[in-house]
């Protein structure tokens, strides 16, 4: 594992500056500083990325070569797993005391993990930085989430190739940013491939940034829970989202385009924009629209709206639409147009929503019933 550390300077003093290096051949948090982040949403002090940059303009990590991040079953992995008989995994308890600081208000100063404690850092995180470039390089064995720029601009990740199966190792995790372009790129994940986020819960709001302006084209997403995914720390909103050109295709892919929120989350999730995509086998429905993701309980209230999905093809589904939400929510305007979704194999589960509407929409299920009509013809 290798640690790049890149913190505080202006861009004229990072351009030829010296840069740690950190090498940690055993995978291990040992070496690692702690530093200001961001943790499934919620700000506080832990672990460094293995690739982090702090307040800086001007960032590239390219080439073709491999970053392999050194994690496993017996090392960062194994933080997120249960115990025997099912014990909690190591991190619970660390996730559980983060959760409160933020809902409590604790001053993210105060909000120190790192040694001794399991939440693990994501792999690539610019913060507070802008114009960033990411492009073509490998990514393989994540501690955590692989790209996570945070509260950054002007981000392109082009031509990257991630392929890593660990619990929680989402592909390019936008969070709170703006000015974003994801191209070119395959994703090969053990989570979501790519998840827009901005921000968690009374922390997401108290920061209050969107993420906006997001434009994912001609990439592949193979085994994930989602292709593209908003969600579910979107407390801070995501506004202007659109998805091209790309190919979704794996027995283990769940869904298309995801979104997750519930009434502790809220956010307003509004134009997206889905076309020209090819959609394979996926485990659960084209289209996932999931307010109650993990419970209905809080007075925050989620908004979908604006959501367009045009010329989009599907070979095999448990339905096209699962769409969830609970009394009081907006899940409005959602259309197809000119789109075929083939090997349906149930009904559409669709509660608490406003308009949907189809223009051009081919249906096909993947049992053809017998006909009731009386057979054409002479006998």
């Amino acid at each position: 594992m290798a640690l790049l550390l890149l913190v505080g300077l202006t861009a004229g003093e990072a351009k030829g500056a010296p840069v740690e290096l950190v090498v940690a051949a055993d995978g291990s948090a040992k070496y690692l500083p702690v530093v200001y982040t961001r943790w499934e949403g919620t700000e506080l002090m832990n672990y460094s990325p293995l690739i982090y940059v702090f307040e800086q303009r001007n960032i590239a990590v390219t080439g073709k070569g491999t970053l392999d991040g050194g994690a496993s079953d017996e090392n960062w992995w194994k933080w997120a797993r249960r115990g025997p008989g099912g014990a909690d995994a190591p991190a619970r308890a660390d996730v559980r005391r983060l959760r409160e600081m933020g809902d409590s208000g604790v001053p993210v100063s105060r909000r120190v993990f790192g040694q001794g404690t399991h939440l693990r850092p994501p792999f690539i995180q610019p913060y507070r930085s802008r114009n960033i470039l990411i492009e073509g390089v490998t990514i393989i064995r994540s501690p955590f989430w692989e790209i996570h720029p945070v509260l950054s601009e002007n981000i392109t990740v082009r031509g990257v190739n991630i392929n890593t199966h660990g619990p929680n190792n989402d592909g390019c995790d936008p969070e709170s940013s703006k000015d974003v372009l994801i191209e070119d790129c395959v994703f090969d994940t053990g989570d979501d491939c790519i998840a827009i986020k901005s921000g968690r819960d009374e922390d997401g709001r108290r920061v209050g940034v969107a993420s906006e302006n997001i434009i994912v084209r001609r990439s592949t997403m193979k085994d994930g829970h989602g292709g593209v995914v908003i969600g579910s720390e979107i407390s801070g909103n995501v506004r202007n989202v659109f998805v091209e050109d790309c190919n979704m295709d794996s027995p283990n892919l769940d869904r298309a385009l995801r979104f997750k929120s519930n009434a502790k989350r809220g956010g307003v999730l509004e134009n997206v924009f889905m076309r020209n995509v090819e959609v394979g086998r996926v485990a659960e429905a084209v289209l996932t629209i999931d307010l109650l993701y993990f419970g209905e309980k809080g007075p925050h209230r989620p908004v979908v709206r604006n959501v367009r999905i045009e010329n989009v093809t599907s070979t095999s589904s448990p339905r096209v639409m699962w769409v969830v939400g609970f009394p009081g929510v907006t899940i409005d305007d959602i259309s197809f147009k000119n789109c075929t979704f083939r090997g349906v194999e149930a009904a559409e589960v669709l509660n608490n929503i406003g308009s949907i509407s189809f223009e051009n929409v081919t249906i096909e299920p993947a049992k053809k019933g017998r006909s009731l009509n009386s057979p054409q013809g002479t006998q």
